[in-house]
């Protein structure tokens, strides 16, 4: 993972972005996948089997977010309105044009509540697909057995309606909480991991952009979609 924030301001809808990765890798490992062949239309991982190919990641404008609103089958999450100062720096998406888009990545940058900094995932994935897990530095590809077992330790609004949200525990560097909403999973991942604390004080209010026509503040590109 590479580490760091986007934090640069607003940038033009025509600025000359260059995705890093240049073909789909494993949602779970953030591996090479072997592509179709004539014998199976399947990405497979030489780790994880036939997996559905995280794809390299969308710049943050407005071209690339009306892609995702359309390829995607489960909601495309976003805070709204957004808390003060923070950006919209990116997209994501795990499926191919014969599949459509099976988990949805939004990154987000802006100030943390204590010092400095702070990024942001917002990640809607069906069961199985392991791209959230494997953000949060979970084996995956799910949140694990019982991770809800005890009180929420965080309840932020999706489409209006309270929803419960776990800390899951992951890599130290970063805060991870997951819940399930519209029968998919729901996680927000944060850097540093102070920043978490946004997710469990803020009441953050998500929308499906897929449904919403929304003037989206951008800022640069966030290398945390990178693997």
């Amino acid at each position: 993972m590479i580490t760091g924030s986007a934090l640069d301001g607003p940038v033009p809808e025509k600025a000359p972005w260059v995705v890093v990765r240049a073909a789909p890798t494993c949602p779970r490992c953030f591996g090479p996948l072997h592509g179709p062949s004539a014998w199976s239309s399947a990405f497979r991982c030489d780790t994880h089997g036939d997996v559905l190919p995280y794809q390299p990641p969308w710049p943050p404008t407005s071209t690339a977010l009306e892609a995702i609103r359309k390829s995607a089958v489960v909601p495309v999450w976003l805070p709204w309105p957004l808390p003060a100062g923070w950006l919209v720096t990116g997209f994501g998406e795990v499926g191919d044009q014969r599949t459509g888009a099976r988990a949805s990545l939004v990154a987000l940058t802006g100030p943390s509540l204590m010092e400095g900094p702070a990024d942001l995932l917002v990640i809607a994935e069906e069961p199985g697909i392991g791209i959230g897990a494997a953000f949060a530095g979970l084996d995956g590809p799910d949140p694990g057995e019982g991770f809800d077992s005890g009180p929420p330790n965080a309840k932020i609004h999706v489409l209006g309606h309270p929803t419960a949200l776990w800390c899951v525990g992951g890599a130290a560097d970063r805060a991870v909480y997951a819940g399930e909403a519209l029968g998919n999973w729901l996680w927000t991942i944060a850097w540093p991991a102070d920043a978490g604390c946004m997710i469990a004080l803020s009441e953050l209010s998500l929308l499906d952009v897929r449904d919403h026509d929304l003037d989206v503040p951008y800022g640069a590109f966030s290398p945390r979609l990178e693997d």
